[in-house]
């Protein structure tokens, strides 16, 4: 997808929402070991220029960072200073960063960022309480700007009151899990924490309902992705929340107008995706035949 920058590749499970991971899963269809981390060719991906010599990743966008790996792994220490250097050089665009491992977040930070990382969005993984109450305290005690909550693959019910109320917190996502022996979701679980956001006008949303999802005492199977984030849509749940906004800056290190900005294009399937409110737009790929249901 043109909206995710992975610089490097593979992970170490760590956790229990890391159990049936998507990437490992997805390597093993490729005949690959997730678990083997390795730099990878598009490391640069941020700083890539089109022919006409204008960047690939246009000003405004919307990137997230490791997708197939944490960026904040032990083994990517000799690679991070780099990519946070990519990302400075890049202060036109918004990055996404989400981490297990929210405990070595502060001591990986570069002291010579421009303060409060105004065009960064840090973001803890929180699959259950025990990881909710472990992550969230070193994110709010970040001396960053921008700070969310992903709770997926969510697996148990999660209480974020106590640090939502924090007012630090701008956004949390929620989902169910997918490929190996994907445990099941409870709506509950969902309406619960769209309840705790509102109630704190914190931005929610919920992008995907997972394999196995339980509404009102009855199991269902959804296999497939697309149907998973139809459903998501459907439910109508989503939240704006309060408004907040990414200061990004020009190559001069002047304010980015606001005409500057990338606009994010929607196809006419994206309406019914549950990831509309939190993604780059239609890039344009082709996957949007399938026929849903209305």
């Amino acid at each position: 997808m043109h909206d995710i920058w992975n610089p490097w590749h593979g992970c170490r499970k760590i956790s229990a929402g890391c159990r049936n991971c998507y990437m490992y899963a997805l390597d093993r269809r490729r005949g690959m070991d997730g678990s083997r981390i390795f730099r990878t060719a598009n490391f640069d991906y941020p700083l890539q220029r089109e022919r006409s010599g204008a960047y690939k990743i246009k000003s405004g966008e919307l990137i997230r960072v490791c997708m197939t790996s944490d960026f904040f792994l032990e083994d990517a220490d000799l690679w991070r200073a780099e990519a946070f250097a990519i990302m400075a050089a890049r202060a036109d665009v918004i990055f996404y960063l989400l981490t297990k491992r929210a405990a070595r977040m502060a001591a990986c930070l570069p002291a010579n960022y421009q303060p409060g990382f105004p065009n960064l969005s840090f973001n803890v993984s929180c699959e259950n309480q025990a990881a909710a109450d472990e992550r969230i305290p070193h994110l709010l005690a970040l001396p960053c700007t921008h700070k969310g909550v992903m709770c997926a693959p969510l697996i148990g019910p999660v209480n974020l009151r106590p640090y939502l109320t924090s007012g630090q917190i701008e956004q949390v996502i929620c989902g169910g899990e997918n490929y190996d022996n994907p445990r099941p979701c409870d709506y509950a679980w969902v309406l619960d924490l769209r309840d705790q956001c509102a109630a704190s006008a914190v931005k929610f949303t919920f992008i995907e309902t997972g394999a196995i999802f339980i509404k009102d005492g009855r199991h269902y199977h959804i296999p497939d992705k697309r149907m998973q984030s139809y459903y998501a849509a459907k439910a109508g749940i989503n939240l704006q929340g309060q408004p907040f906004h990414f200061a990004l800056s020009d190559a001069l290190g002047l304010p980015l107008d606001e005409n500057m900005r990338y606009r994010p294009q929607y196809g006419t399937q994206c309406t019914l995706c549950g990831s509309q409110a939190i993604c780059n737009g239609c890039a344009k790929c082709s996957t949007c035949t399938m026929r849903l249901p209305t």
